[in-house]
């Protein structure tokens, strides 16, 4: 899996205090590393790598999509609602974001050792990548060309990100 539209996080402005210029751009970094860590998942599943290293790297995957997941639906998806006609799409996005937390929280809930976990992580993988795509292809052009404030939005997007994955016992440069 990798990122939908490449030239969303290639082509991000400059970096600000350690933080993307803008919130697209940091959305969409934020979906290329999680894409690799899931394709990382797959492959120390088919090389058959031990259960702790796997459940260390679902559980690094669970916390990067939570940290996302809350940044966009306190600060990103509020901003594009004021910004936007279109709110269906938003709608939409929250939807998948609820099935996604619940998938999110049945990995955490299991051991690597049973039955369906290898599959619910892999499900999680190919689920966010269709929300990625519906992202970077129909949401974020419209803010692109709003009047929303995406370098403002960046800054408050990084701070609460930095925030809960401190929260979340992660570093936010790990």
């Amino acid at each position: 899996m990798s990122i939908q539209n490449p030239s969303l996080a290639r082509s991000s402005p400059a970096m600000t205090d350690g933080a993307p210029a803008d919130a697209v751009s940091l959305l969409a970094t934020d979906h290329a590393d999680v894409a690799e860590l899931f394709e990382a998942y797959e492959a120390l599943v088919d090389s058959a790598a031990g259960d702790d290293e796997k459940q260390a790297l679902a559980e690094r995957i669970c916390a990067l999509l939570t940290a996302h997941t809350t940044i966009e639906e306190e600060i990103f998806y509020p901003a594009a609602r004021e910004a936007l006609e279109e709110q269906n799409l938003l709608d939409e996005a929250e939807v998948e974001h609820a099935t996604a937390k619940d998938l999110i929280e049945q990995i955490q809930s299991m051991d690597p050792t049973d039955e369906l976990y290898d599959a619910k992580v892999k499900v999680l993988g190919e689920y966010v990548s269709h929300h990625v795509q519906e992202e970077e292809e129909e949401i974020f052009p419209r803010c692109q060309s709003s009047e929303m404030d995406l370098e403002g939005l960046a800054e408050e997007l990084h701070a609460r990100r930095e925030e809960l994955l401190e929260e979340l016992g992660m570093s936010g440069d790990e």
